[in-house]
């Protein structure tokens, strides 16, 4: 499935003399990770405190832009540098959820949006990254797999930020809209759990026989 996901090389590309700048000053893939996250989570909650303002809601798709910019920064710095640590490694797979969901509830606090399909999408979001964590437990790569991967779902979350903030979105169509994300959410953990599979019984269909039997 099509995936903005697959866009990254390219966005990675005109990052890059960004990303040796700041490795020219010390900053350090960890620092940026954190960093991102604690922001969202400033914005997530500014957003929420001010709600009946909507434009407030203008701050979502402006931070989305950076905080992808900065996702990529931080993974550049870390396998280009040789900052990756197991740590680093935790700290991206947790703030990345916690960040959307700091940035994804804000959406309930619209009046006639529904709380249920909010909360749908916010879990749907964390059990499809989690999903794609486990790959490596079962002798498969950490899986990316679209169609709603993180990528994809700061670019819808970004349309409707801007929607509300510009009174073009109703909550009816918000509504639809986090349906629909809430299905492909559910497709891309079923999507990520069957290509892992796929890519373990690919590269060694013998171990696989044998641990179905253990």
């Amino acid at each position: 499935m099509i995936s903005i996901y697959q866009l990254k090389p390219r966005f990675q590309n005109l990052l890059r003399p960004s990303v040796q700048r700041l490795y020219d000053r010390g900053v350090t893939a960890n620092q940026v990770t954190l960093s991102a996250c604690i922001v969202s989570l400033l914005i997530g909650g500014l957003v929420a405190v001010f709600s009946e303002h909507l434009w407030v809601f203008a701050l979502i798709p402006l931070w989305m832009i950076v905080r992808m910019a900065l996702n990529a920064i931080d993974g550049m710095l870390a396998r280009e540098f040789g900052q990756q640590s197991r740590l680093g490694a935790y700290l991206n797979e947790l703030t990345d959820v916690i960040a959307d969901s700091a940035l994804f509830l804000p959406f309930a606090l619209i009046p006639d949006v529904s709380l249920g399909l909010v909360l749908v999408v916010t879990l749907g979001a964390i059990f499809s990254e989690y999903a794609g964590v486990l790959g490596p437990m079962i002798g498969a790569s950490r899986r990316y797999d679209g169609p709603m991967g993180k990528s994809d779902r700061a670019f819808v979350f970004g349309v409707i930020g801007a929607g509300v903030a510009v009174g073009w979105l109703s909550a009816l169509w918000i509504n639809i809209i986090l349906a629909v994300v809430g299905a492909l959410l559910v497709y891309t953990l079923v999507n990520r759990v069957r290509r892992g599979l796929a890519e373990v019984a690919a590269s060694s269909p013998e171990d696989v026989v044998n641990n179905s039997q253990a």
